[in-house]
């Protein structure tokens, strides 16, 4: 049978018992020792602690440059997205409506622009003055049909068209977008085609508009001729 522990007897101390008192150490020393034991386990919790507080301070720290990066990156989308929406209203490309042959109605390919003014300018070959609208943007037959109808015989074009021919066309519109005015210059292919008739002249017929690309003021009234000298080159077989 197992006997209990003598407390009289420092080797036959239970579990719970206080350490064995060193060769030589005592009271004072024992307690001091016990002291210094106690403080070590305490310094260990407050360093764990320490540590502890330290990683939500951290954590803390990600967590707010985290959402502090995703409200920038937001910003800059949205700021990106602007500038496109921005770019894409100041961006004007004419289109026409159905016409009667002799007139055609423009009007801008996006619906949240709007027409004030416009001025046509025609190459220089043909000696007409710039045409300004107010309004109500369109291209007329009139304006410039007997002068093309004259430059082309000069080169010798037939009197027939086949499919559609071009006359460039140099064309400066004011627009509102999103309330702001702004100003497009661009060159435009008009498309026409002629025909010859015995006895009643000539017959001009206006097919549609096509844009060739956008010019600078400086540059608007040579990229104009330029155009209309290759698309209006004498034939081969009529040159000197």
């Amino acid at each position: 049978m197992t006997q209990p522990p003598d407390p009289h007897r420092p080797d036959s101390a239970g579990p719970d018992a206080h350490p064995a008192a060193r060769p030589g150490e005592g009271a004072g020393t024992r307690a001091e020792r016990r002291a210094d034991e106690a403080a070590a386990i305490r310094r260990r919790w407050i360093t764990l602690g320490e540590l502890l507080a330290l990683a939500a301070v951290v954590i803390s720290a990600l967590t707010l440059w985290s959402n502090w990066s995703d409200r920038q990156d937001s910003r800059a989308d949205q700021a990106a997205t602007a500038r496109r929406a921005s770019a894409r209203a100041a961006t004007l490309v004419l289109v026409a409506g159905a016409g009667e042959g002799e007139r055609l109605a423009l009007h801008p390919a996006a619906s949240d622009q709007t027409v004030q003014r416009q001025s046509v300018r025609f190459p220089a070959a043909l000696g007409l003055a710039p045409v300004a609208t107010t309004g109500e943007p369109r291209i007329e037959a009139d304006w410039f049909a007997q002068a093309l109808q004259k430059a082309r015989a000069r080169i010798d074009l037939p009197d027939d068209s086949r499919g559609d021919e071009q006359l460039p066309l140099l064309i400066e519109t004011r627009f509102l977008a999103d309330g702001a005015e702004h100003v497009d210059l661009a060159l435009y292919d008009l498309g026409y085609t002629i025909e010859g008739r015995l006895l009643r002249g000539h017959r001009l017929t206006l097919r549609g508009l096509s844009l060739v690309r956008r010019v600078a003021p400086a540059s608007g009234a040579a990229a104009l001729d330029a155009r209309w000298a290759r698309l209006f080159a004498r034939p081969a077989a009529t040159r000197d």
